[in-house]
């Protein structure tokens, strides 16, 4: 089972209502939310741990996992408000304004961490739950157990206006946690806001050198590329008529991993010792999901047999 750790919250998305007003609609969402509804979806066996309020938003979080055939048992519950997030779109390009003081995802502690089982197999972290304390603390302090035993991926997904006056903290954690990790997951922006400007796969060497063993980089309406210390695979977007793009580098994630269980790949001696075709595979698991979730409104995954 793979079990994604992180921020659950509610997107506010534009709309306009049938009088021609603007509105906001509320959509469950959260980088790593939606990675795990994702990996539901397309039949992998997924789990989620993050700090869930009870109120009213925190239970439509809850049905949209359930839903999505995700296992909620390891979330910790708590009556401190939901974290909400206001999304600006500008040529479906998304921007954010997040209200997350004294929520339940942010105050996340690490007396609230989960006994995990053996069935277990990997833990996904990233997205804006590793930038403030004790959220981030308590999400590291799990990596850095579980990392010697299981398979560990991290897709920082940088917002660099949530972490505006915290930058020097926050680099330092995600380059700790990368260098833990197995699978590392940055689009070709993150990866030039971590590394500077540079050839991506020159960049993405740069980062195995530092520990993992796969480092995926999405590159947009181009495609995506998998590298190892001996190979740099790459496969093309699937062209599609964009929505927004709330959500893509998320189902990548969860399409990647998919197909990395499905070929039984989620060990750490064979995550040393893919195959080109298993690559290529995750690769283009990968930006199928993402393709369709780009194409309609906000977060929304797709289904296995929508692919």
């Amino acid at each position: 089972m793979i079990l994604s750790c992180g921020e659950a919250l509610i997107d506010m998305l534009p709309r306009t209502t049938t009088l021609g007003e603007p509105a906001f609609s509320p959509y469950a969402g959260g980088a790593v939310f939606n990675t795990a509804i994702a990996l539901g979806r397309l039949g992998a066996p997924s789990a989620f741990f993050s700090g869930i309020s009870n109120d009213m938003l925190g239970q439509i979080l809850t049905e949209t996992l359930e839903a999505s055939k995700v296992d909620t048992q390891y979330c910790a519950r708590s009556d401190r408000p939901t974290t909400v997030a206001f999304v600006k779109l500008v040529d479906g390009q998304a921007t954010y304004a997040f209200y997350d003081e004294n929520t339940a995802g942010r105050l996340l502690s690490q007396d609230q961490l989960p006994t995990l089982p053996s069935t277990i197999s990997t833990l996904f972290f990233g997205g804006i739950s590793l930038v403030n304390d004790p959220a981030a603390s308590t999400y590291e302090a799990l990596q850095t157990h579980e990392a010697p035993t299981r398979v560990t991926m991290i897709d920082p997904n940088i917002r660099p206006g949530f972490i505006a006056g915290k930058e020097t903290e926050y680099r330092a954690r995600i380059e700790r946690m990368i260098a833990r990790a197995d699978i590392v997951k940055l689009s070709d922006e993150d990866l030039h806001w971590i590394l500077g400007a540079g050839d991506v796969s020159t960049l993405a060497r740069q980062l195995l050198e530092k520990g993992p063993k796969l480092v995926f980089i999405t590159e947009g309406a181009a495609g995506a590329r998998a590298i190892t210390a001996t190979q740099n695979r790459f496969v093309a977007a699937t062209k599609v008529t964009v929505a927004d793009t709330v959500g893509a580098g998320d189902t990548f994630n969860a399409g990647a991993l998919t197909a990395l269980h499905e070929a039984g790949s989620l060990t750490k001696s064979a995550l040393a010792t893919l195959s080109d075709a298993t690559l290529d595979a995750a690769l283009t698991l990968g930006t199928k999901s993402a393709a369709v979730t780009v194409s309609r409104p906000g977060a929304n995954p797709p289904w296995r047999n929508e692919l």
